[in-house]
C-alpha cells in the first residue's frame, strides 16, 4: 500500500501573483491537478495535499476529487516541517509513503510505477529520483556506490572541487517507509541558515537508501516562474502532439498549434495550422479542423469541417461545414449535413439536419427543424431589454434575405418569409408570410437645399 502527499503550501513569489503556484494552469488542469494525475498507476491508499498559502482556493480546485485529505501547514517551515504534519494522520503506519512536490507537474505515471516497484523490491527505507546533469551547478549531489545505495547527500555549496564533478542531483521526489521515516521526523533540527527543517537530513538516519536515476530529465523540471511554466506547456504540448500523430492524427505545422490533454481525437483527424483545441472536445473521424479555429468543450461528430471558426460548448453533428468566420456558442447542436456559413453566429440554438445558414446571420434561443433554409442576413430578435425569448421554426421553412424573427415567436412547417420581412406573430404552417410596408416611389422628389 502506498500513500501520496504532495506539497502545496508555498505562494510561489516568483510567479508574481496572487493565485497559488500549484493553481496556476498547465494545459487545462491546474500544476497540482497534473502530479495528482501522475500517481494514477500507484494507485494509492490515501492522497494527502499539505496546504497552506490560500488553502481555502485550494481545496476548492479539487472540490471534484473525492478522496482528497488535506492537510495544514500554517507556517511554511520547509519540507520536513510539512510532511511533520503528516504525523497524527499516519501514526501507526508501516505503508509507504510517496511524497511528490505541487510545482512539478510534468512527471509521467510509469517513473512513479518504477520509483515505487524498485523502493518494495530491495525494501528500502527510502528511494530518491535522481538525475544526470551535464552541468549540475547550484544542485545538491547525491553520491552512491555502484549499486545505487546513497551513501551521502551534499548541498552544492559544502561540495568540494572534486565533489562538484559529480552530476547526479537530487529531484525532489521521494518514496519513504513510514515506519521508519516516523521514528525520525519529530527529532527533525533547523538549525541552519534558513531556519527551516529540511526533509533531506533524514537521509543520514535511514538505511538501506537508494537512488534511482529518471532518464527524461524534463520529468523533474520545477516550475517557480512564468518563464518555467511557458517551457513547462512547451514540453507538455510535445508529449499531446507526439500522441495523437503517432495515433494517427494529422497535425499540420505542430508547433502553431495546442491541444489539452483532455481533448479526444479520431484517426484520420487534419488539424490546420493556428488552431487550439481545449478543454472536454471530441473530434470524430475524417474531420478537418481549421486553419485559424478555437474548439473549446465542443463535440463534432464524422467528417466535419470547421474553417477559421470559434466553437464552445456546442455540438456538431456528421458531415457538416463550419465556417469561415463563424461562432457557435453556449450550447448550440447542430445536425448532420448542415452548412453553417461566413458571420453567422449561433447562441443557445438546435438546427435538425440538412439546414443551410449560410452567411451574415445571428440566431439566438432559436430551435429549427430539418431542411431550413435561413436568407442572409436573417436574425432573430430573441431580447427584450430584459429577458430571452425562443424562437421556433418548423421544417422546410425559408426566410429571406434581412428577415427579422421577433421573438417570442413560432413558424410551422414549410412556411416561407418573404425577403425583407418582420415576423412578430405565429405563422401556421404551409404559408407565405409577408411583412413589411408596400413600396411606395415619389418621383421628381428630392431635398429641397
Amino acid at each position: 500500500m502506498v500513500a501520496v502527499a504532495i506539497l502545496a503550501a508555498g505562494r510561489g513569489t516568483r510567479m508574481k501573483s496572487s493565485l497559488p503556484k500549484v493553481l496556476h494552469p498547465l494545459g487545462g488542469k491546474s500544476m497540482l491537478e497534473r502530479v495528482l494525475d501522475s500517481c494514477a498507476l500507484v494507485q494509492p491508499s490515501r492522497y494527502f495535499v499539505i496546504v497552506g498559502y490560500e488553502a481555502e482556493a485550494v481545496k476548492a480546485s479539487l472540490s471534484h476529487w473525492d478522496n482528497i485529505e488535506f492537510v495544514l501547514q500554517a507556517q511554511q517551515l520547509g519540507t520536513g516541517h510539512a510532511v511533520q504534519q503528516l504525523l497524527p494522520l499516519l501514526e501507526g503506519s508501516e505503508e509507504d509513503v510517496l511524497i511528490l512536490n505541487g510545482d512539478v507537474p510534468l512527471l509521467r505515471q510509469e517513473t512513479l510505477q518504477e520509483l515505487i516497484e524498485t523502493h518494495q523490491t530491495n525494501r528500502n527505507a527510502a528511494t530518491l529520483l535522481t538525475a544526470k546533469l551535464d552541468n549540475p551547478k547550484g544542485y545538491g549531489r547525491v553520491f552512491c556506490d555502484e549499486t545505487n545505495q546513497v551513501q551521502k547527500i551534499i548541498e552544492d555549496r559544502d561540495c568540494t572541487p572534486e565533489q562538484k564533478l559529480n552530476q547526479r542531483i537530487n529531484a525532489g521526489v521521494y518514496c519513504f517507509n513510514w515506519g521508519k521515516l516516523g521514528e525520525i521526523l519529530p527529532h527533525l533540527s533547523a538549525e541552519n541558515d534558513q531556519k527551516e527543517y529540511y526533509l533531506t537530513d533524514v537521509f543520514t538516519s535511514l538505511s538501506p537508501v537508494m537512488a534511482m536515476d529518471v532518464a527524461d530529465l524534463e520529468e523533474i523540471s520545477g516550475i517557480n516562474n512564468r518563464k518555467q511554466l511557458a517551457n513547462a506547456y512547451t514540453v507538455f504540448q510535445q508529449r499531446i502532439k507526439e500522441k495523437w500523430l503517432l495515433a494517427g492524427v494529422t497535425l499540420i505545422d505542430p508547433d502553431s498549434i495546442t491541444i489539452d490533454e483532455t481533448v479526444e481525437l479520431s484517426p484520420d483527424v487534419t488539424i490546420e495550422p493556428q488552431t487550439h483545441l481545449r478543454g472536454k472536445t471530441v473530434v470524430g473521424s475524417g474531420c478537418r479542423i481549421g486553419p485559424g479555429s478555437m474548439i473549446e468543450n465542443s463535440q463534432l461528430g464524422e467528417n466535419v469541417t470547421v474553417l477559421y471558426s470559434v466553437l464552445t460548448d456546442s455540438t456538431v453533428e456528421a458531415e457538416t461545414k463550419v465556417g469561415p468566420y463563424a461562432h457557435l456558442r453556449g450550447k448550440v447542436s447542430v445536425g448532420a449535413g448542415c452548412r453553417v456559413g461566413n458571420f453567422v453566429e449561433m447562441k443557445n440554438t438546435q438546427l435538425g439536419e440538412k439546414c443551410n445558414v449560410a452567411h451574415l446571420s445571428y440566431l439566438g434561443d432559436a430551435t429549427l427543424g430539418n431542411q431550413v433554409n435561413i436568407g442572409a442576413g436573417t436574425i432573430t430578435a430573441n431580447y427584450d431589454g430584459m429577458n430571452k425569448h425562443p424562437t421556433v421554426l418548423g421544417n422546410n421553412c425559408k426566410t429571406g434575405s434581412n428577415s427579422v424573427l421577433v421573438a417570442p415567436v413560432t413558424l410551422g412547417d414549410d412556411v416561407t418569409v418573404a425577403a425583407g420581412s418582420v415576423v412578430t406573430a405565429d405563422v401556421e404552417s404551409d404559408a407565405l408570410v409577408i411583412a413589411r410596408s408596400r413600396q411606395v416611389v415619389k418621383p421628381h422628389w428630392h431635398l429641397k437645399q
